[in-house]
């Protein structure tokens, strides 16, 4: 017996009416889509778990490389304090973080002004899906 005999020999045994077969698809359809709505709750909120023990990470790693930052200052303050006076040498080192601030803000500047906001790849995926 074949896939397509037990079929048959389903249909022709079935006696509700082709409202009912219809009311059970729409049924099993809305059960099978709440079903997958719960597995990608669930994914998520396992990603958004590990995304926020990340998140944490850095920021603990960025605070840490703030503080590398200030000592370090601090030694370039105190060695060219052995050359020339220590407001010159403090000047030297603000100068030096201050064209550093002002590049990096350019360069994040460029980067935000060539993001397309608009996701065109996944409209696309979409408006394909939709046909």
């Amino acid at each position: 017996m074949t896939v397509a005999d037990d079929a048959r020999r389903d249909a022709a045994s079935d006696d509700r009416s082709v409202g009912q077969i219809l009311g059970d698809i729409t049924t099993d359809l809305t059960s099978m889509v709440r079903q997958e709505l719960e597995l990608a709750k669930t994914e998520a909120k396992q990603e958004v778990t590990k995304l926020g023990t990340g998140a944490g990470l850095l920021g603990a790693a960025g605070l840490a490389g703030w503080l590398f930052l200030v000592f370090f200052s601090l030694f370039a303050v105190y060695l060219l304090d052995q050359a020339v006076d220590a407001w010159l040498a403090a000047l030297v080192v603000a100068v030096v973080w201050g064209a550093a601030a002002a590049v990096l803000a350019l360069l994040g500047r460029q980067k935000i002004q060539q993001a397309n906001l608009q996701l065109p790849t996944t409209q696309q995926s979409i408006k394909e899906d939709l046909r």
